[in-house]
């Protein structure tokens, strides 16, 4: 079940989840700066509010996942749902990680 192109495939996802925070995060605050709002509490509330669309960009868009756990459960499929379940969980595992790397560079204190 795990071949190397499905390991490769979770080791993008969780790249793509991680970078999507960080990118959005760091481009983000340099636009908060621009307009002279806090940039650290700007690239904290985003790093919070992009994890979705981290995940969402990770797995190549929610139709494909659907689709995929459809087929297994309606075609007797099963590989089909744990792999896309893997996917989605390494896309939260890297969503997760560049979230706390943000706070960590920012510090906890913001987030009060």
């Amino acid at each position: 079940m795990l071949n190397r192109e499905f390991l490769a495939t979770i080791i993008i996802d969780f790249f793509v989840a991680f970078g999507v925070i960080i990118g959005g995060a760091i481009i983000g605050a340099i636009g908060a700066f621009l307009i002279g709002k806090p940039p650290l509490a700007v690239m904290q509330n985003l790093a919070g509010n992009l994890k979705i669309w981290a995940i969402v960009a990770a797995i190549g868009g929610t139709f494909d996942a659907i689709t995929s756990i459809e087929r297994g459960l309606f075609e007797g499929t099963h590989d089909d749902i744990f792999k896309t379940g893997f996917m989605i969980f390494a896309a939260l595992c890297g969503a997760q990680a560049g979230t706390s790397l943000i706070q960590w560079l920012v510090g906890e204190s913001l987030s009060s």
